[in-house]
């Protein structure tokens, strides 16, 4: 075989759902919210004499051209991609190249993916390597599969300049593979393991480097499953990454993924302040302590939620919130409860999906013996349809109950009292970046953010929900002037959410009050209007 090949990673499209911020990022001029960062990793380990090129089906378009020039096609996608993905496997099919598939979705369901010659299943590190020597010598195997957890102090350090980086709102990097948690709805066990493996500090801040000399500056989303998962490492980690940005002058605003014990270790949470961190998402899922205890959320029933989070919002460090509704324990009126849950904690962003049965996971495993599952996961639990399995409650009333949820937390009054709720909790001495003023940073972004601004004022004043917005920005600044990125942030995300919100909804989704009472049997007037499996 030549030694000069052509090989060309695909990232297919992700649909429109709240994950995506596609409405958002109208706002800031940006193309996507983050690049693959699986795929970058990747292309690492290909041979300098390769020709080696990301594509990424969310800032650009795959031509044929691009296919039929390449030699090898390489796709890895996530569950919600596997439409789009099934496409460009069609379309090299139809153009005569050669695809090797990898990351989540092949990882876990391969055997519901057609036309792939090459399947490369599990974590990159072990297994891509064997692919690539059988490919050189001109004999690559149909499958490659491996379960082994790979240490990740040798992890290779992604290929960032192979990626178009200002045409993304956020730069991905990864500190650590597997979560100590084992809740029965999640894939993360299955995939990564429950032992934590993280990389050295040195490690974690050459791809900082390398990621600061593409020349972008902004939002760095840490995109392990739980960040903390082992406390100490962490810590040894911030340390490090708190000397580092102050020595940058914080050219990263800091996010990431946790467990809700990060409000109970003061030490951590003050480090994550000091490291520059903005924003934690964390699995709330649901105020019903039968469903957490029937999913194995444990680690949710040691605290009061609503303690936790506070803690953590006091600090200056925004919680986002994953919740869920469809488990077997919830009762009749989870949706009202999950209503009135969101907005005691004040969280603007507020993820709320139905149960979906992963592969491999425990729910899924489970439900498979009760007979229950009706179809295969679509990856976008953001949908009415989005249940794979018979829950306990009706299905029309989770639908309904769904769909006032949303409408309910995504109406502009209740989405700008929470983010009201939110900045009277933020400490008056923090301004966005959360750690000292990034001033470096604040100048070289500031065409943008004046962009942003005056894209806000402008469609947002004069939008449906203008009079809201309005009344909202003149609270929010007069109560945290300082604040005055993180206001337009929070608006402008809302935009999305409740662009979202309307364009999956709508046509009238509320059951009426008598046929609530009938299904429900309520009161009508009691009812509230993720690396390297590449």
């Amino acid at each position: 075989m030549s030694s000069h090949q052509k090989f060309l990673l695909v990232y297919p499209r992700i649909p429109e759902t709240y994950w995506s911020y596609s409405h958002a990022l109208r706002f800031t001029g940006k193309r996507a919210l983050m690049p693959p960062l699986g795929l970058a990793t990747v292309a690492a380990m290909i041979p300098a004499s390769y020709e080696c090129r990301i594509l990424d089906m969310n800032i650009e378009p795959l031509h044929d051209s691009d296919i039929s020039e390449a030699d090898l096609v390489l796709i890895s996608a996530m569950i919600v991609q596997s439409r789009s993905m099934q496409g460009v496997i069609s379309r090299c099919r139809r153009l005569g190249t050669r695809v090797a598939a990898g990351g989540p979705y092949p990882t876990s369901a391969s055997e519901q993916i057609e036309g792939v010659d090459h399947f490369i299943l599990g974590e990159a590190e072990t297994i891509f390597p064997q692919f690539l020597s059988d490919y050189a010598a001109g004999n690559p195997k149909p499958r490659y599969e491996s379960a082994a957890r790979p240490s990740l102090c040798d992890s290779p350090i992604p290929r960032f300049d192979l990626l178009s980086m200002q045409k993304y709102e956020s730069v991905p990097i990864q500190f650590s593979r597997g979560c100590p948690y084992d809740c029965e709805f999640c894939d993360i066990v299955q995939l990564f393991g429950r032992t934590v493996r993280s990389k050295p500090p040195r490690r974690f801040i050459a791809e900082m480097d390398a990621a600061l000399a593409t020349g972008f500056r902004g939002s760095m989303f840490v995109v392990d499953d739980n960040f903390i998962g082992n406390h100490r490492r962490t810590k040894e980690l911030l340390r490090t990454v708190a000397a580092w940005q102050k020595q940058h002058r914080f050219p990263f605003q800091l996010c990431t993924e946790a467990s809700i014990d990060l409000a109970h270790d003061r030490e951590l949470l003050d480090l994550m302040v000091e490291a520059g961190f903005r924003m934690v998402f964390v699995g709330l899922e649901s105020p019903v302590e039968d469903s957490l205890a029937a999913a194995g959320k444990k680690q949710n029933l040691r605290c009061s939620a609503v303690e936790a989070v506070r803690t953590i919002q006091r600090r200056g460090i925004e919680v986002a919130g994953g919740f869920i509704i469809g488990f077997d324990s919830d009762p009749a009126d989870i949706f009202d409860r999950q209503i009135r849950f969101v907005q005691q904690l004040a969280i603007p962003t507020a993820m709320v999906g139905l149960l979906t049965a992963l592969p491999q996971t425990a729910l899924h495993r489970r439900l498979e013996r009760e007979g229950r599952l009706t179809a295969a996961a679509s990856g976008n639990n953001f949908s009415t349809t989005a249940m794979n399995f018979r829950p306990l409650l009706p299905p029309r009333l989770i639908a309904e109950g769904y769909r006032r949820v949303l409408r309910a937390l995504y109406s502009p009054s209740r989405y700008f009292d929470r983010c009201l709720r939110l900045l009277r909790l933020y400490p008056r001495r923090n301004d966005v970046s959360v750690g000292p003023k990034p001033k470096g940073n604040m100048i070289r972004g500031a065409w943008r953010a004046i962009l942003a601004v005056t894209r806000s004022l402008v469609r947002q004043t004069f939008s449906r929900y203008g009079l809201y917005y309005i009344r909202y920005m003149v609270h929010a600044i007069r109560l945290r002037p300082a604040q005055i990125v993180r206001i337009f942030t929070m608006a402008i995300q809302g935009h999305h959410h409740m662009t979202v919100t309307r364009s999956m909804f709508s046509r009238s989704a509320v059951v009426g009050a008598e046929e609530y009472k009938r299904v429900a049997g309520l009161d009508p007037g009691a009812v509230s209007g993720t690396l390297s499996h590449w």
